[in-house]
């Protein structure tokens, strides 16, 4: 049978809307998947429903912090509660902990008392000194009390070591990728299923999911749009969907509408209805724009590649790896005529695309979330020396 590891995850959960809570929990189905020896606990946002058991992911969910708080006693008590653990993973996000180092010294805390055994952070953003915030650079500068600090990318864990994070503590752990279980179904299907009626759609499928807020680049897509009206390139099809943050993206779409046909829809949407969406689309556009020294990497991206679509991005940290693995088909950040020169490129050139993404199609493959759950528990092993 071998040891049962007892983990406890801090993160935001859904239903709470927050792509670290949808991560978190794809994690957790992948952990439970490729090791039946161990018992989770996510101890969530206050706002993550009731306690309970989630036969899904196969993990005990405890409603148990309030977002950006300066205090989480909270998780003291409620590791009092469950029983003490082995290990405890914080999925650190700026918008969920605040810049302050509270987290952190609670989990000292925690192990000081014996509650639980070792501390790993993943940072899913890391901020660089020209984003201007000292205390999350504090922050950052004392991860080195943890026993293991996770990142995503070459850029997260070449910053952090530069600011003094001792790198031996410090793992470069992908995104986890799913794989796109909806490819190849009927598109009449998945138009109805979307919600979408099927006199909307026509053409080329562009799509952008997720959350609609002004750093997606949609004002950049829509001026690219613009000027591929004028080289002729009319009919297509630009999807929008995702729950509204900014007002403001709603004009940059109308001014779209101007030029193609635009769907909205205004609504959360879950990992299944975005894979669908992606799966009917026949181009994926990630115009991103990323605030100045923060360095992330996008979900929507993973979600993305593991449905083997040609996706057309900017070159910004968030899409490293889309500028790593395919190259041709990013363009500079806030460019919407270079931005226009590759989805021209690949609606000419379609199948060429599909080709050319080979790369990034394998890295997918590599990036599964039972890969980066194995590379988990493998450290979590390490760490706890079994």
């Amino acid at each position: 049978m071998g040891v049962i590891l007892r983990i406890a995850y801090i993160s935001t959960y859904p239903p709470t809307h927050c792509g670290v809570g949808e991560y978190t929990r794809m994690l957790v189905a992948a952990m439970k998947s490729v090791n039946s020896n161990v018992t989770i606990y996510v101890l969530c946002d206050e706002n993550c429903g009731e306690e309970r058991y989630d036969s899904y992911a196969g993990a005990y969910v405890y409603p148990t912090f309030k977002k950006r708080s300066s205090s989480y006693d909270s998780i003291l008590n409620q590791l009092s509660r469950i029983g003490n653990v082995d290990l405890i993973h914080v999925q650190h996000e700026y918008g969920i902990f605040g810049s302050n180092d509270s987290i952190l010294q609670a989990l000292i805390k925690a192990k000081s008392e014996g509650l639980v055994k070792k501390v790993v952070f993943t940072l899913h953003t890391v901020q660089h000194p020209l984003y201007g915030d000292k205390e999350s650079l504090d922050f950052q500068r004392r991860l080195s009390y943890a026993d293991a600090i996770i990142v995503h990318s070459y850029l997260q864990e070449f910053e952090i070591q530069q600011q003094g994070v001792d790198p031996i503590k410090i793992y470069r752990i992908p995104h986890g990728t799913l794989l796109n279980p909806f490819l190849g179904a009927p598109r009449f299907k998945l138009i109805e299923q979307l919600g979408i009626k099927s006199e909307n759609i026509k053409g080329y499928i562009m799509t952008t999911p997720g959350f609609l807020r002004r750093d997606k680049g949609l004002d950049i897509l829509s001026e690219a749009l613009e000027y591929l009206r004028r080289r002729g390139n009319t009919d297509m099809t630009l999807i929008v969907a995702g729950e509204l943050r900014d007002k403001e993206v709603l004009s940059f779409l109308d001014y779209a509408s101007k030029y193609v046909n635009v769907v909205v829809l205004e609504r959360y949407l879950s990992n299944e209805e975005i894979l669908k969406l992606i799966a009917l689309a026949d181009i994926v556009m990630l115009p991103y724009r990323d605030k100045l020294g923060m360095y992330s990497v996008s979900g929507i991206l993973h979600l993305s590649m593991g449905s083997f679509k040609p996706i057309v991005g900017t070159r910004v940290p968030r899409l490293i790896e889309l500028y790593q693995f395919a190259p041709r088909l990013t363009a500079p950040p806030r460019t919407p005529i270079e931005l226009a020169k590759r989805i021209s490129w690949v609606i000419e050139n379609y199948d060429y695309a599909v080709n050319y993404m080979g790369y990034m199609y394998g890295y997918a493959v590599r990036t599964q979330w039972l890969r980066a759950a194995r590379k988990h528990l493998a450290l979590y092993r390490e760490l706890l020396s079994i």
